[in-house]
């Protein structure tokens, strides 16, 4: 049994569907007011007419196939139609520069390459090979006009489905995902279709994390599809159970299309919890919100209140990952009913190993080992190594890369961590990130960072202090920060500043925390797609001053 579960795969699950109950609804996408609904059928019917064309174009079977493109649901049209057709889809962040984009496509060894839904698009200075054939998705309004020899429509309009299914293997290659670039040039990941399936097969039998124990799955896709945790967080499983797949039009209009759909899995990086978190706190401040909450009538009706408006009068599995997420923002959350659930994993998993799943779970944890995993710790360096079915094939065209992260069937994280004694995982940051001080000292910028986060009005923070006696914090303030008057922030700091060093050893204290007035941006090259910060690329615009700032007297900059 076993043996037969394992072969099937995503794809041979939406052809289940698309067989079975045709006319149940698989992707929703907004345009104002109006929803546009897509049933499992009429996917098939159009993701077939894709591939048509692609045979026609006498495209190799295994080529590779690029998605360039926001969330939409002609996004995941274009993946059904490129695993239909035997190929190897390779999406990209929506929000790469031009130079960038050119450089991946010339790196994967592209033979087409979608263009959807993007804020801008400009074919100047021949920025794509020529060889490199583009189809666009039909225009959504408010986004770029992109105007190229073959559009969607057209397509739609002038081909047949493509009748024979294209069974796919488990070691067949699905997808080759490039990383976000956090610790250097991105990655090109390969994953097999056993990849995503067995994960979905592992989940359906443990029931581990409980995401197919409510039946078929109502889903918000709006993190970039491309990214590992929402094609195997959001879209595989949604694919696997029979779901339905529901999108954002806009930042605009995001708050509003997640509070029609109120689905029951949700998926957040941090940074959008907390700014759910700032948008409640800074209507009702949390002291009188955790007041009322304790009141029996009136602390139900305001919760009930809460998350309606919130989107998540339903919600079954709230997620959270990418980046550790403060212990504050989950204790808030908790208040409310929401138990956050954090996954740790990274790209080259295809997913993650560990979950946070029993509300038990410590707050500065990232919970239990998958059932299906194991993890150890290298006892030099505590750097946490993982074995499991789900790992990457390798780095595509990156032989000595691959060879240094994969050892032995163990996959070296670059994270560091320890377990405790319940065998819930803590990580303790990368091993790349801790720098000496010009004392000679240690310092893990991490755990101090999860303090000055908890500031109600800091959106970013990255300590440094490679070469000076002690470390300091560059921020940025968030939207309420940037609101509130020079002087309340600088005493609001001064008290982030004494509570954060108030049990440091003294060689860990940060002197001063500087307000760095330009935001960290992807444009700038400061943030990831993923909107992690780039530790060394703020080392090396600002460590000329680093200095002169831990000299100055004051211990709240602004700059």
């Amino acid at each position: 049994m076993a043996s037969q579960q394992y072969n099937q795969t995503v794809l041979d699950r939406f052809y289940h569907w698309e067989k079975n109950m045709p006319q149940s609804i698989f992707l929703r996408q907004p345009f104002g007011k109006r929803w546009h609904e897509i049933s499992y059928y009429e996917a098939g019917q159009e993701a077939r007419k894709m591939v048509s064309y692609l045979k026609q174009l006498h495209i190799p079977k295994a080529a590779h196939i690029g998605i360039y493109s926001k969330n939409c649901y002609h996004w995941i049209l274009a993946d059904l139609a490129i695993m239909m057709g035997g190929y190897v889809s390779v999406p990209f962040y929506p929000n790469l520069s031009k130079d960038q984009l050119n450089d991946l496509v010339v790196r994967a060894k592209l033979s087409v390459l979608f263009v959807g839904k993007l804020d801008s698009w400009s074919l100047d200075n021949n920025i794509l090979s020529k060889e490199v054939k583009l189809i666009s998705f039909p225009h959504y309004k408010g986004n770029a006009k992109i105007h190229v020899e073959s559009a969607w429509n057209n397509i739609m309009q002038s081909f047949d489905p493509y009748q024979k299914n294209h069974n796919a293997r488990p070691e067949d290659l699905w997808t080759i995902k490039f990383t976000s670039g956090t610790t250097g040039t991105p990655k090109g990941v390969m994953h097999t279709y056993g990849s995503a399936a067995r994960q979905m097969q592992d989940e359906e039998e443990t029931n581990w994390i409980g995401v197919f124990s409510k039946g078929k799955l109502n889903s918000f896709s709006y993190l970039p599809l491309n990214h590992v945790g929402e094609r195997i967080g959001i879209e595989s499983p949604c694919i696997w159970s029979g779901g339905t797949i529901s999108f954002a039009e806009s930042l605009d209009t995001f708050a509003h299309n997640l509070q029609s759909v109120q689905p029951n899995i949700f998926f957040a990086v941090p940074r959008i919890w907390n700014k759910i978190y700032q948008t409640i706190t800074g209507k009702l401040s949390e002291k009188h919100l955790s007041k009322i909450l304790q009141i029996p009538l009136l602390g139900s009706a305001l919760k009930k209140y809460l998350l309606k408006k919130l989107g998540f009068s339903r919600l079954h599995i709230a997620a959270t990952g990418a980046a550790i997420t403060p212990p504050h923002i989950k204790i808030f959350f908790k208040k409310l009913g929401i138990h956050l659930i954090e996954a740790y994993g990274m790209t080259e998993l295809c997913g993650s190993v560990s979950y946070g799943v029993d509300p038990q779970t410590p707050y500065d944890s990232v919970g239990q080992i998958n059932p299906k995993a194991e993890v150890k710790l290298d006892p030099k360096s505590n750097e946490i190594l993982i074995k499991t079915p789900y790992a990457m094939k390798g780095y595509f065209n990156e032989a000595t890369l691959t060879a240094e992260i994969l050892q032995n069937g163990w996959l070296h994280t670059g994270d560091c961590g320890k377990i405790d004694d319940q065998g819930n995982l803590k990580i303790l940051g990368r091993l790349g990130d801790t720098f000496k001080t010009s004392k000679g000292s240690f310092i893990n910028p991490n755990l101090l960072e999860d303090v000055v986060l908890q500031n109600e009005f800091v959106e970013q923070v990255c300590v440094v202090g490679l070469g000076i006696p002690q470390p300091i914090a560059l921020i940025n303030l968030n939207e309420l920060g940037l609101k509130q008057s020079k002087d309340l922030i600088t005493q609001k700091l001064k008290e982030t500043l004494h509570h954060l060093n108030q049990e440091l050893a003294n060689f860990e204290k940060t002197s001063t925390i500087v307000v760095v007035n330009e935001l960290w941006s992807i444009e700038n090259k400061l943030l990831t797609p993923t909107l992690k910060v780039r530790r060394k690329e703020i080392h090396k615009k600002w460590k000329s001053q680093f200095l002169k700032w831990h000299n100055q007297l004051d211990t709240i900059l602004w700059i």
